[in-house]
């Protein structure tokens, strides 16, 4: 629900644009796509780790210094950030760190602390307020039922890869389809809601269906594209074209395609691998559609399966092999798509980084299996929360020193 920015440049040391301004870039090696991260945090407060809604104080604070790629989000307890495209996973990790860093400083501030989770651990000692944004404000009134008593909020995180034009985005959309619930499995980091356990891994992806056109996307071309979401709007079904919501979208304003299937995560680590496996999956599906290849096909009601346990297990389950249209060990569809995105992570110089990564989930587990794992440790959901806050605001000092080089 980000609001819209330029993809004009920035000057060495200002601001840049948001992840929407993304494309390839050319080096001494063939040309890489370019990735950018949007994330999500919900503002709780110290004392009570319940959310806060302290968002314009704290975006108040910090927006001189960040311009663009700190922005408000729909309810006043929750913050975005935003990167400025590249295609090296270290500056896009320095990038993250740094608005991480930020963020958590000027909440301090404000009594409160940024936490990446998909749904508040703690519920809300009141109603949640939105923010007062003329546009979010008319989907509040549009969409209330999907909103509940307005206690409910959801943070996710959206991966952007850069394209050509609108045509390959939506090739590309319609050729990952079947990776997006593994991507999902890896980014489950929502089992608690409001006080309770939900019993999924993501319980994020489940609220969050309850707007409008969450879910899947459909094959389209272009002109099936603009017929369909024409038709949306209208019988009104959505608001505007920025309410498409699909799981992998083309931006309405720049060239990227947006991946949206992602409970935002307190691991930072976890990230940068997001984007790097949706990158890389991308270049490699890219070169499929150079070389003539045809689209997986994928059955909606297959992949609306693959998606629900993927929400339910995360990476401590089973999932569905679409392939096949067995159930397996999430682990192995995670090992396809590694294999399956491997070309693109070699080319990105990304495979060490994954299999690192990759290894310590199998030992520690995702984030949904962290957050229960803290809390049978520490025996209370503020434990939970305050494990979270910690985590989400960790950085090493040689990340710290990069990330001030980033701004």
């Amino acid at each position: 629900m980000s609001t819209t920015l330029s993809a004009a440049a920035a000057a060495p040391g200002e601001p840049g644009p948001c992840v929407r301004g993304t494309g390839r870039t050319a080096g001494p090696g063939p040309a890489l796509l370019t990735m950018g991260v949007e994330e999500e945090f919900l503002l709780v407060d110290r004392l009570s780790r319940a959310p806060a809604a302290r968002a314009p104080q704290v975006i108040a604070a910090i927006s001189a210094a960040l311009g663009p790629l700190v922005q408000r989000e729909f309810f006043t307890a929750q913050v975005e950030v935003c990167t400025r495209p590249t295609s090296d996973s270290a500056q896009l990790r320095a990038e993250l760190a740094w608005l991480r860093d930020t963020v958590s400083r000027a909440a301090a501030a404000e009594g409160c602390m940024p936490v990446a989770s998909g749904t508040p651990v703690i519920p809300p000692g009141e109603p949640l307020e939105v923010t007062p944004d003329p546009r979010y404000l008319r989907m509040a009134d549009r969409y209330a039922p999907a909103l509940g008593d307005l206690r409910q909020v959801v943070c996710g995180c959206h991966v952007h890869v850069g394209v050509p034009d609108r045509a390959r985005a939506l090739d590309l959309a319609n050729r990952m389809r079947p990776w997006l619930p593994v991507l999902q499995a890896l980014a489950a980091n929502s089992p608690f809601d409001r006080g309770r356990d939900s019993g999924y891994a993501s319980w994020r992806s489940v609220e969050h269906a309850r707007w409008p056109e969450v879910g899947p996307a459909p094959v389209l071309d272009e002109a099936r594209y603009e017929h369909t979401v024409e038709a949306l709007m209208r019988t009104g079904r959505l608001m505007d074209r920025r309410m498409v919501y699909w799981y992998a979208r083309p931006s309405e304003h720049v060239p990227t395609l947006e991946i949206r299937v992602a409970d935002v995560n307190a691991d930072l680590d976890v990230v940068v691998l997001l984007a790097a496996l949706v990158r890389g999956l991308a270049a490699a599906l890219a070169a499929d559609a150079e070389a003539g290849a045809p689209s997986p096909l994928a059955g909606s009601r297959a992949l609306r399966t693959a998606h629900h346990l993927a929400a339910l297990n995360g990476l401590e389950g089973e999932g569905l092999d679409l392939g096949t249209g067995r159930r397996v060990p999430a682990w192995d569809l995670v090992g396809a798509l590694v294999e399956r995105a491997a070309p693109g992570l070699e080319a990105a110089g990304d495979l060490p980084m994954a299999a690192t990564v990759l290894g310590r989930l199998r030992v520690q587990g995702g984030g949904a299996a962290r957050q229960r794992a803290a809390h049978r440790r520490l025996g209370s959901l503020r434990g939970v929360v305050d494990t979270l806050a910690a985590t989400t605001a960790t950085t090493t000092a040689t990340t710290a020193t990069t990330a001030t080089t980033a701004k």
